[in-house]
């Protein structure tokens, strides 16, 4: 839901969560808010990741380039794929004018 489309209700609810997150940030040590951050930054490369597909009008080239720096990102914070896993994930994500190449 974009944020254009938010109720009152949805946007106390936003507030909320945020304050929630704040508390909990303020009582993590340094080294436990990094062990989060670090696990935070993982689940959302991994999120995108898995939610990776190539764009209406992107060419290959770029497309390729988006694919490397989500996987760079995710290997510098060691979660690794293998390279079958990764032709896997690129070839699913390529369009369907892609399937007869």
């Amino acid at each position: 839901k974009s944020r254009s489309l938010y109720t009152y209700e949805d946007r106390k609810k936003v507030q909320l969560n945020t304050k929630a997150k704040h508390v909990i940030i303020c009582a993590l040590n340094s080294n436990e808010f990094n062990r989060v951050s670090s696990y935070t930054k993982i689940n959302m490369l991994i999120r995108e990741y898995e939610m990776f597909s190539m764009k209406e009008n992107e060419n290959i080239s770029s497309m390729f380039v988006r694919f490397t720096n989500i996987i760079n990102l995710l290997q510098s914070l060691n979660k690794c794929y293998t390279n079958s896993e990764m032709v896997r994930k690129i070839l699913r994500c390529l369009p369907k004018s892609w399937m007869p190449k």
